[in-house]
């Protein structure tokens, strides 16, 4: 028998004999309640590749040569039209499952997450102030360029609403993250987030 086994076992016989006190047990239950419930949540930094399955950020790194051919430095309406072509166009099937996958991690289920991206608007309150969102990797995602992918776009909802001045300016959001598939007339996303906190992103030295 290990020592960790032994040691259980020795704690269980423990308990047994001596036999608990009902008031105590309550009263020890609540406090752990509390303690839980005060305890500050801890959340991880994750980068948006993490949100794609590997083989289809495999499929993404390989881009067939349509997509590559587009000239650099297109204007953004240019680029729109050239990248929708470009993927119109392309033979690489790996590569179009790729672009419109809604395969998720699961281990990033019901985990606190903080991640960066640029919001795309979606509802708004009475004080016209941004209450679900959109977050995306990049700007002009869903408005100047085609959408990324269903699993590279988080639906977020945040009720107590925000004032966006500008759309290309970044955030970081943290909450917690849910695997939950949401379509609208913009785009479809594979990844839903309860936010409890949305703040300008600032970039921490590396």
């Amino acid at each position: 028998m290990s020592f960790n086994r032994l040691f259980l076992f020795s704690v269980v016989l423990v308990m047994t004999a001596c036999g608990p006190d009902p008031q105590s047990s309550d009263s020890t239950t609540v406090s752990n309640a509390i303690t839980e419930s005060t305890k500050p949540v801890s959340y991880q930094d994750v980068e948006w590749t993490e949100l794609m399955p590997k083989e289809d950020l495999e499929a993404l790194l390989q881009p067939p040569d349509e997509v590559m051919n587009i000239p650099d430095g297109s204007e953004m309406d240019q680029l729109s039209s050239q990248m929708s072509n470009a993927i119109a166009q392309a033979n690489d099937s790996r590569y179009q499952q790729a672009l419109s996958s809604t395969n998720v991690v699961e281990a990033f289920n019901n985990q606190h997450i903080r991640i960066p991206g640029f919001i795309v608007p979606i509802d708004f309150d009475d004080k016209q102030r941004t209450i679900r969102f959109f977050l995306v990797p990049y700007f002009g995602a869903c408005i100047h360029v085609p959408p990324p992918p269903p699993n590279q776009i988080i639906l977020v909802d945040y009720p107590q609403g925000l004032r966006i001045d500008e759309l290309y300016d970044a955030f970081h959001i943290s909450g917690l993250l849910k695997t939950s598939l949401f379509q609208h007339q913009m785009a479809t996303s594979a990844y839903l987030l309860e936010a409890a906190s949305v703040v300008p992103y600032i970039e921490t030295p590396q």
